[in-house]
């Protein structure tokens, strides 16, 4: 089990530590760095401590920041592959490694174990998160996807950007500026990621680990993978992800239209794309008659053409679905963190990550070919 974050956020020293952090400003910088979250010796904090005001980073999860790499590229990362192998002898080790080449290098070990699922989820959060906000829901999903014996999925990358800190939906700022620029970060990441692949299979001593890699943006999240979208050339896509989930998403309902060059890229990139939506979505109400001159999101409508990827997309109703698991006024009135506050979304999301054919994930109606409504 392992749980990382990719950042462009600012690089800050708090007063009286020893080790960088990253900061809660809502500014991005053009690079990203790479942490992984420590958990060795972790205990739920008491109500009365997550109310203190030293309830932040480290206090809320350890993480520790990756060393950038000495060495570009992932040759490094071979030797010392192939040197753990018995097959070339490096004086290199795992601690030369830094950035990407270490999380690749440990996902790669991870992944290539015995066990018969160990997926990997991107998944990138939507407005209103400072950093101690993310690492906050870090712990939330290491619950759903990583403890939680129905899911496949044993390895978070969490991608941390600066949206605005408002914790109010009626305050809801747009975010577009900052997910624009930290969908460059997460394009840098796709192509790191393709280059490792080709540096590292090439050579026939390594063999791949077959295990999945998913994508899951919630809300103005879709904003980054857009921007990332937009940036990739269609000639450079590989298929390298298996389940896209877009979750409540606050993008237009246009984006699989082919003069948007952006959504209609995914079915290059994985294998299958599911649309979780919320006819009343309170949230995305207010992004379209406020932010984005009436025009209706993704996350609360009908695309307006996946006709041509109808074998690839899927559009999954969570309109009627019960918030059994989080039922506050904010996830009630808000309709739009079904996948936290609903266990019949949840399962739907654990059988999507699983592969099943669409047809045969139970607790669905199916309204067409491609449309299903989950029943609580």
């Amino acid at each position: 089990m392992a749980v990382y974050i990719l950042s462009n956020r600012k690089i800050i020293r708090h007063k009286g530590e020893r080790v960088d952090s990253f900061s809660n400003d809502e500014y991005s910088i053009p690079s990203f760095r790479i942490a992984k979250c420590n958990f060795d010796g972790y205990k739920e904090p008491t109500a009365a401590a997550k109310k203190k005001k030293d309830y932040t980073n480290r206090n809320i999860v350890n993480y520790q920041l990756f060393s950038e790499p000495e060495k570009q590229g992932y040759q490094n990362v071979l030797d010392v592959l192939l040197n753990e192998k018995g097959i070339k002898k490096s004086s290199l080790t795992a601690n030369n490694l830094g950035g990407t080449q270490r999380m690749f290098y440990e996902l790669y070990k991870n992944m290539s174990a015995t066990k018969e699922r160990s997926d990997v989820l991107i998944f990138i959060h939507g407005y209103a998160y400072d950093f101690d906000d993310e690492l906050k829901a870090i712990l939330d999903l290491k619950k759903l996807f990583i403890d939680n014996t129905e899911s496949p999925v044993e390895h978070i990358l969490f991608v941390s950007w600066p949206a605005s800190s408002s914790v109010v939906p009626l305050t809801y700022f747009d975010d577009k500026a900052a997910s624009i620029n930290s969908g460059a970060s997460l394009m840098r990441l796709f192509y790191f990621y393709t280059q490792f692949l080709k540096d590292i299979f090439s050579n026939r001593d390594l063999i791949p680990c077959n295990q999945r890699i998913h994508i899951a943006a919630h809300s103005m999240g879709n904003r980054v993978l857009q921007s990332m979208l937009y940036s990739l050339k269609k000639e450079n896509i590989l298929r390298v992800i298996d389940q896209v989930l877009l979750l409540n998403s606050d993008v237009s309902y246009k984006v699989f239209e082919d003069q948007e060059t952006s959504f209609n890229k995914l079915p290059l990139l994985a294998n299958r794309i599911s649309i979780y939506l919320n006819r009343k979505d309170l949230i995305l109400g207010i992004s379209q008659f406020t932010k984005n001159i009436l025009t209706p999101r993704l996350g609360k409508s009908d695309s307006s053409n996946i006709e041509p990827y109808k074998d690839i997309v899927s559009i999954i109703d969570c309109t009627f679905v019960e918030d059994d698991l989080l039922n506050t006024l904010k996830f009630e009135e808000g309709n739009h963190w079904g996948y936290l506050s609903s266990s019949s979304v949840q399962n739907d999301i654990f059988q999507n990550l699983y592969g099943v054919d669409r047809n045969l994930i139970t607790n669905r109606l199916k309204n067409n070919e491609n449309i299903f409504t989950i029943v609580s």
